[in-house]
């Protein structure tokens, strides 16, 4: 999946949240499930996608991206809630 793309992880339901962006979905969220990305999501064990949205170019999913950034949390929640009310791990779904 080589696409610019936005992204949320989560720690579990209605766990920890990190909003990122990234150019290959794919790779960066096996990055992020192997901790082979130092910081956050390795510190506070955030690992499941809960949420994702693919753009056309890299410059308007960064500006998506620090937009979702700003949100509060609840926000946040409502975007992944309504598209994945579960929270379940999509990340399974992207290598099918």
């Amino acid at each position: 999946m080589k696409q610019p793309c936005v992204y949320i992880l989560a720690s579990g339901w209605n766990g920890t949240l990190y909003v990122g962006v990234t150019s290959d979905l794919i790779k960066r969220v096996w990055e992020h499930k192997n901790d082979l990305i130092e910081g956050f999501t390795k510190k506070y064990r955030v690992h499941d996608l809960v949420w994702f949205q693919q753009h056309e170019t890299m410059e308007s999913a960064i500006v998506r991206e620090k937009t979702i950034k700003e949100w509060n949390r609840v926000w946040k929640i409502e975007l992944i809630e309504a598209a994945n009310a579960r929270w379940r791990d999509l990340y399974p779904d992207l290598l099918t």
